[in-house]
């Protein structure tokens, strides 16, 4: 399998741009074998290298990462590692209860799982809070997919409280929604930090990382051997770890979508603007509409900020110019100014985008695709749970271990097919426009 292209991803991550620059990395400029390769130190890889090093505790693991831990997607999502559903092609994020509550168990099961890995790593506070988010409704329709998701809640006995405009406003400083549906099981993270801990933390004798390597081949002669472009990895297995970049390896072609989506992250707020905005120092908040904008207030480290997360795109080759980056983020600019009048001024000072993969069916490929090489990809726009989870089963899969969430991925069926390349993007674009239009308000 030859790799003839890596994905880019448009403007430096503002999460990881404030943390400062990183250690020097450690590239592979040799030759060298291990028991386990995963390819990608995203949620998935890393997830997938904390759980073999578990289950064996023997086994030497060589960890491939193509730029640096906390630029890629992993560094660049919102920071909402949910528990229950959150589908974003549903009207009111749910399923079916039966099916939901299988999600929430194995969400649920990969925040414990993260949670566990920021106490051994000796995380900072601010990587990891289990905290709860608000979903919240700025207009009639929000309110609606508000009501219709806390029917939904009700019916799988899960907690919620529902906020009124007052309360809402208490929180965010924000007098622009009408209402608020908070749930208790959500983690936030600082994306950046977090990768960057467990990346660090997971440095031994037995696990090692090499950034900046790309693999650029990976061929099966007896052992598997992953080649980048100053060395080799020669291991009998190989977790990928690489979300919708797994097309790029030759595995579920026409079946991956390849969506874009963007953020904008302010300057820190002074003094006087933290005492205008008013409001808790810090919290979450996802659009009652799928296509909506996702809002964080953030403080600590980098100082008080305002995050605005909006806008999907359709790139089926893994690329954004900065050109469009730098149009699409532009509309941040007017969310921002109609949920914060009272900021009026405070600029952004970082804009990226960051890509999702997700299945018509909404699955993901976790599984063995051929013998001794697994999968752990398509995360379905919820990387840091979904990707945390399929890690971790890879990992179960690779090291001859079971569970009932492993035997839920694999019985899984096979992502459904896309329609031809142009008619995808057609489609695709003509339905995401559509879905943002409708969202109206709530964008």
């Amino acid at each position: 399998m030859k790799v003839r292209a890596l994905p880019k991803d448009p403007g430096p991550a503002g999460w990881d741009a404030l943390l400062g620059p990183p250690p020097k990395p450690v590239p592979l400029t040799e030759a060298t074998t291990a028991d386990i390769i995963i390819i990608g130190a995203g949620f998935a890889g890393l997830a997938a290298a904390r759980q073999a090093s578990l289950l064996d505790p023997s086994a030497r693991i060589a960890i491939l990462e193509a730029a640096r831990v906390g630029e890629g997607p992993a560094g660049r999502n919102s920071g909402f590692m949910i528990d229950l559903p959150h589908d974003l092609s549903s009207q009111d994020y749910g399923g079916q209860i039966e099916a939901d509550r299988s999600t929430t168990c194995d969400n649920r099961r990969a925040i414990d799982f993260a949670a566990q890995m920021a106490v051994d790593f000796d995380l900072p506070q601010d990587a990891f809070v289990k905290s709860g988010k608000i979903n919240g409704a700025a207009s009639e329709k929000g309110l609606k997919h508000n009501q219709d998701y806390a029917r939904h809640l009700s019916a799988m006995a899960e907690p919620f409280e529902l906020l009124d405009a007052a309360q809402m406003q208490q929180i965010t400083g924000s007098r622009y929604y009408r209402a608020g549906l908070y749930t208790p099981g959500t983690a936030m993270v600082q994306p950046a930090l977090f990768v960057r801990g467990v990346a660090g933390g997971l440095r031994s004798n037995r696990v090692s990382l090499y950034e900046n390597s790309p693999v650029t081949a990976l061929e099966k002669k007896g052992d598997w051997i992953a080649q980048t472009p100053q060395g080799q990895v020669t291991a009998p297995k190989v977790i990928l770890a690489v979300n919708g970049h797994l097309q790029s390896f030759g595995y579920m072609p026409r079946q991956l979508m390849h969506v874009f989506t963007y953020a904008s992250l302010t300057r820190a707020l002074s003094e006087t603007e933290i005492a205008e905005l008013g409001g808790e120092p810090t919290w979450g908040l996802t659009p009652s509409d799928p296509l909506g904008t996702t809002v964080r207030r953030i403080s600590g480290r980098g100082g008080h900020r305002i995050l605005i997360r909006n806008r999907f795109t359709y790139e089926p080759n893994l690329e954004v110019s900065d050109t469009a980056l730098a149009k699409i983020c532009a509309g941040h600019d007017a969310s921002f100014a109609a949920r914060f009048p009272n900021l009026k001024g405070v600029e952004m000072s970082h804009r990226w985008g960051g890509r999702l993969c997700l299945s018509l069916n909404g699955v993901q490929v976790v599984g063995e695709l051929e013998e001794g090489l697994y999968s752990a990809c398509v995360q379905n726009g919820l990387g840091t749970a979904r990707g945390t989870l399929a890690g971790l089963l890879a990992a179960e899969h690779a090291t001859g271990h079971s569970s009932e969430a492993l035997e839920r991925a694999l019985a899984a069926p096979a992502p459904r097919s896309l329609p031809p390349k142009p008619i995808a993007k057609i489609g695709a674009t003509a339905r995401l426009k559509w879905g943002e239009w409708r969202a109206g308000r709530e964008l």
